[in-house]
């Protein structure tokens, strides 16, 4: 089986991101987790399918995007380690320059 692990920050990111869809909706909340978890299991399963972002972070980092949030990810590594989870409004540019290792 593959398997994956989540940053600190990728964890925060999603109680963030969870947070607050369950102050409108507890149904949007689930729908949003189940696709996130889904799509991490599928990364898992076939790390090349999401694509480069040179003007984002260097070629470690991966991204694919499910509803408004995009997955960063480094594929090389073993388990797949998601490194942050970001609403596509945020100044990702911004966050990711906070990418240390």
């Amino acid at each position: 089986m593959t398997s994956f692990i989540l940053t600190s920050q990728a964890e925060h990111d999603l109680d963030q991101i969870l947070d607050y869809l369950v102050e409108d909706s507890i149904e949007a909340a689930g729908r949003v987790w189940d696709a996130i978890e889904k799509a991490f299991g599928r990364l898992a399963e076939m790390p090349h399918m999401g694509h480069f972002r040179e003007d984002l972070a260097d070629k470690r980092h991966k991204f694919f995007q499910v509803y408004s949030y995009l997955i960063v990810y480094r594929f090389q590594t073993k388990p797949l380690q998601i490194v942050r989870v970001l609403h596509t409004s945020r100044d990702a540019h911004a966050l990711l320059n906070l990418i240390s290792d």
